[in-house]
């Protein structure tokens, strides 16, 4: 369960007082319920329209058949992309909206902007096959990859604090065009079945089989494949810094339109007869299926790699323990560490590892922006606010990640000096996890952290003597606490047992690394 912190709580921000009682006299249609649930019912209705509409055109049994069908490759896709999430997972309601507004809201829309644009075209032209191929590799490709990426605006725009980076915007693209492309499986499945009904074709030779064949078996990335180009032009614009507005509205129209040509190439390739559309799909659609994979499995390697740098400052200032990083870092290390809670202490302890090391990977990446001069505003109650919440699971969550960090590090010998070295200031022991130094018990050596100061032995701890420092002052450059546990600088006196954040405010461009008096951050 979750820890107490042993400090009283923050006094009220300003700002977030006034803003509160602001919401006290605001309209109400302004409150958060009210957008929720006008949110719900546009989706449910979306949802009531489109059912009626597609067993409309497939009758039911068609409709139970289709259905029964296209629900196949649902749960491998959504395991898939919830895979890449793992490093920082983001909340289930945001793929949950994700694929409603894919299943409902944007195939309703697509449904009924196609059907009236070919009919337009066909009354147009006179000429019904002509409408057809303008509408599937012009009309469709424009209205659907509109309609998808309409998810992710949404998601981008108002969660904009789990929407960080590239892999956030794949999976919410992904997991939109996933919803999408159940539902037109279900309308064409269930077609395809009603066709086989009246011409009395069975098995593999029926119009079903092939259908199931090309949609299912052969192409169910397609839609994703199609919509992630848009969701990585959100996740590179979510990576620019607040003042880039041109870059971050010129990035995401990049993507639907490469999303938008890369759709009306496979619905072209249907016109080029079979040899045609197998050619396509094995010289373009698979490789580049292969690409995209690629492109975002190595951006989660480097989100692990962003955890295993940026965190260490905060062990040095005594946040987290040197093992951490390594831990954090390592899918391995972090399945290890859940497994070792709820062995020894339950499910409710595995949550709390998991939320902790959510809580550390949003540091990490946030401590990145910031170092790259891409944080906004708030970058300092956003810091504060994470580590809080590492601090309240820190009784949990260590010891799990402890163990973890020792069963996944790889042997590394620890050389010591033949003769006793004086006057060494905790020089650090190498090894990914904590290892006792030649400063004295207790020095940490993982990461380069400092060992123990005070030389001859003195305990090694952060602060002095193994007193935990204390908040400073957020004004100017903070250092850590000194050897009474009081700010070293000049500020508000903060809570006692808890040690100084790192940062300051505005991240000016330093590293945040806080020093000691008279020694330089690491031994």
């Amino acid at each position: 369960m979750a820890i107490s912190p042993p400090f009283p709580p923050y006094p009220p921000d300003p700002g977030t007082a006034a803003e509160g009682v602001g919401l006290r006299h605001a309209h109400w249609w302004q409150h958060k319920w009210v957008r929720y649930g006008a949110l719900i019912m546009l989706l449910a209705l979306s949802g009531l329209v489109i059912l009626a509409l597609v067993r409309e055109q497939t009758g039911t049994q068609g409709f139970l058949v289709g259905l029964g069908l296209a629900v196949l490759p649902v749960p491998l896709l959504i395991a898939a992309f919830r895979w890449l999430d793992r490093v920082e997972p983001g909340p289930w309601r945001n793929l949950i909206f994700a694929f409603a507004w894919g299943a409902c809201a944007a195939a309703l829309i697509a449904i009924v902007a196609n059907s009236f644009a070919t009919r337009w075209i066909a009354t147009s032209t006179a000429d019904p096959s002509s409408a057809d191929t303008l509408g599937a590799t012009v009309i469709a490709p424009v209205v659907e990859e509109s309609a998808k990426a309409a998810a992710v605006l949404l998601v981008f725009l108002f969660r904009r604090r789990d929407f960080t980076g590239l892999v956030d915007g794949v999976v919410i693209a992904g997991v939109t065009a996933t919803g999408f492309a159940f539902t037109e499986n279900i309308l064409y499945l269930g077609t395809a079945f009603g066709t086989d009904q009246l011409s009395g074709d069975s098995g593999i030779a029926s119009v079903t089989a092939a259908t199931f064949f090309v949609r299912v078996i052969m192409s169910p990335f397609a839609h994703p494949l199609f919509t992630v180009l848009t969701g990585i032009g959100f996740g590179i614009a979510a990576l620019s810094g607040e003042g880039r507005r041109v870059r971050r509205v010129l990035l995401p129209l990049g993507g639907l339109l490469l999303a938008m040509g890369m759709h009306a190439f496979w619905n072209g390739s249907s016109v080029l007869g079979a040899w045609g559309f197998f050619a396509v799909y094995g010289a373009f659609m698979v490789p580049a299926f292969g690409v995209l994979t690629w492109l975002v499995v190595w951006t989660r390697q480097r989100e692990l790699g962003t955890v295993r740098e940026e965190l260490p400052v905060y062990a040095a200032a005594g946040w987290i323990t040197p093992a951490e990083p390594y831990a954090l870092g390592s899918m391995r290390a972090r399945l290890l560490a859940r497994k070792y809670a709820r062995q020894h202490l339950g499910k409710p302890a595995a949550r709390t590892v998991t939320q902790y090391e959510a809580y550390a990977t949003s540091l990490a990446f946030l401590r990145h922006r910031g170092r790259l001069g891409r944080a906004g505003a708030d970058f300092v109650s956003r810091e504060r606010e994470l580590l809080d919440e590492l601090w309240r699971r820190k009784d949990v969550a260590r010891p799990a990640l402890e163990h973890a960090a020792r069963m996944t590090a790889p042997p590394v010998p620890v050389t010591v000096p033949p003769w006793p070295v004086h006057g060494m200031y905790g020089h650090p022991a190498p090894g990914p996890f904590p290892q006792p130094g030649p400063g004295g018990p207790g020095s940490y050596g993982g990461y380069g952290a400092p060992g123990a100061y005070g030389s001859h032995g003195a305990p090694g701890a952060y602060g002095s003597h193994g007193v935990p420092g204390a908040y400073g002052s957020y004004g100017g450059h903070p250092h850590a606490a000194g050897p009474t546990g009081q700010p070293e600088h000049a500020g508000q006196p903060g809570y006692a047992g808890q040690p100084a954040p790192v940062a300051g405010p505005g991240y000016t461009g330093h590293t945040g690394l806080p020093t000691y008096p008279g020694h330089t951050p690491y031994g």
